[in-house]
């Protein structure tokens, strides 16, 4: 657990670049209110990961799963945010399968081409052999 409850908090860097993405260009944020946010939203989640991890404990498990976060934004009565979060989770879910099969899809090529690379070596050394047995056959011949 954390030692301070400042280590608990969101990283500036973070929150700051979220705060520029949703005000419009030109406004700008004082210090006191960008810390007031950061706080806000680590006690935010806080409490969502405390709700999700009820639900978790309901289902006696130990890891948090998605179903456990909707639950628990449903259960905070932040209802609005279940549609973009299912949303999001289904854009991650794709990019991951996406990147699964581009992982899948490389390391087959790899392996086939590795394939074809010992193939290639196993025909020089039948090549090197051949060549050899051809050559103690004519030393044989010439003795």
């Amino acid at each position: 657990m954390a030692e301070r409850p400042e280590d608990l908090n969101l990283p500036n860097a973070v929150i700051t670049r979220i705060i520029k993405e949703a005000l419009p260009d030109g406004v700008n944020i004082s210090k006191e209110a960008r810390s007031a946010i950061s706080r806000a939203a680590s006690v935010f989640v806080l409490y969502a990961t405390s709700c999700a991890n009820n639900f978790a404990m309901k289902g006696k498990r130990k890891t948090l799963n998605a179903g456990d976060v909707l639950s628990a934004m449903e259960e905070m009565e932040f209802q609005r945010f279940i549609a973009p979060l299912k949303e999001s989770l289904e854009v991650y879910r794709r990019e991951q399968k996406g990147k699964k099969e581009a992982r899948k899809d490389k390391d087959r090529k790899t392996d086939s081409e590795e394939q074809d690379k010992s193939r290639e070596d196993d025909n020089d050394d039948d090549d090197e052999r051949m060549e050899e047995e051809e050559q103690n056959d004519e030393e044989e011949v010439d003795n």
